[in-house]
């Protein structure tokens, strides 16, 4: 006797093989990223880029000091990483949520909304 197959739940996609090897794939990248920044703080590792936009005009981007603010936050030191990149706090949750939904990537107006944050981050950050 075949096994039978349960519905899913009504508004929610069906994991696929291929959407689930995809998932899986990209959790063990992210959980090798968190472990390589983990152990080589980037503060002093010379493998990780600098930014080039810092490098160019003395500015920082709204990611500058992403790297490092997440390897404060992943020994545990909250205050320290939300000094060099509070937008790391806003942009974790954010990519949290979107990856549970990507519908909402895709809905009418966030990606301007999201383009207008990082504008009025930068402009906050530099010059504010």
């Amino acid at each position: 006797m075949a096994p039978t197959r349960q519905p899913s739940a009504p508004g929610r996609p069906r994991l696929t093989g291929t959407t689930a090897w995809t998932a899986g794939i990209l959790g063990l990248g992210a959980l090798g990223a968190a472990a390589l920044l983990y152990v080589f703080d980037p503060a002093s590792s010379r493998f990780y880029p600098p930014c080039p936009l810092h490098a160019l005009t003395g500015l920082d981007c709204p990611t500058c000091g992403g790297l490092r603010a997440a390897h404060l936050l992943l020994h545990g030191q909250i205050r320290a990483a939300f000094q060099l990149n509070p937008l790391l706090f806003v942009a974790l949750p954010v990519a949290g949520i979107l990856a549970l939904r990507p519908a909402l990537a895709r809905a009418r107006g966030f990606p301007w909304a999201a383009l207008a944050g990082l504008i009025a981050y930068f402009l906050w950050r530099n010059f504010g």
